[in-house]
């Protein structure tokens, strides 16, 4: 369950990328009409994601901002491996945006760790991504992975939750993985909230100990990047 590294390589927006940004051969749908709830998007990218003056009680930036890093993938989410969830950055990968940045959270108290993400997709493409990740979420609700590696097997359930917050779209995918001889399931969740053609994603790394979810963290990722919004 271990993520994907991290090199800075951002794609300027507009910049075409040789595909449909979810990898399919979808056909591209209409733009979305104007929403009253979504904020224009920055005019520079990382100025969106969250800052040290903007971060929940007790929580810090454990890395700064930088280009999410991927390796392009040609197998889109609706086709990947029902593994590829608990994978970090699997949207960059295989639904590559225009231009990504991201930025590293954490919380000593309780041990909270994860990252949040902003990615700007090619005007109505962000929807088609969204609804990509529902569909994957229905393909993989119960399924069995094995790690020859560590010799080990778990079995994965995954579901979905609204997101909480006024967004054009949004929801919190939470994917629990049972181990033998483990007493807790291992939890991955990902906050997902669609602002236009941006997807912002706050992931809190796999962890079985009791702590909050990505709702610590995802009211205020959201309430920064509005803040943010300029006219591009």
């Amino acid at each position: 369950m271990s993520g994907c590294s991290h090199q800075p390589a951002v794609r300027a927006a507009g910049e075409p990328t040789g595909r449909p940004a979810d990898g399919g051969p979808l056909p591209a749908p209409a733009a979305p009409a104007p929403s009253a709830t979504a904020a224009p998007a920055p005019g520079r990218l990382r100025d969106g994601l969250l800052t040290e003056g903007r971060l929940p009680d007790g929580f810090r930036l454990s890395k700064p901002s930088e280009a999410s890093g991927r390796d392009d993938s040609d197998v889109p989410i609706t086709a990947m491996p029902c593994l590829d969830l608990v994978v970090e950055g699997f949207m960059t990968r295989h639904a590559p945006p225009l231009e990504d940045v991201s930025v590293g959270l954490e919380r000593a108290s309780d041990g909270w760790s994860g990252h949040e993400w902003l990615d700007r997709y090619a005007p109505g493409r962000a929807a088609v991504v969204m609804a990509a990740v529902r569909d994957a979420a229905l393909r993989c609700a119960s399924y069995t992975a094995t790690f020859p590696a560590a010799g080990t097997t778990t079995k994965n359930t995954v579901s979905t939750t609204g997101a909480g917050v006024a967004a054009d779209d949004g929801l919190v995918l939470r994917i629990s993985a049972v181990q033998a001889g483990e007493p807790k399931p291992y939890v991955t969740e990902l906050g997902l909230v669609r602002e236009g053609d941006v997807i912002l994603t706050v992931r809190r790394i796999v962890t079985n100990k009791p702590q909050s979810g990505v709702e610590a963290v995802l009211p205020a990722a959201v309430a920064a990047y509005r803040a943010a919004g300029v006219s591009p």
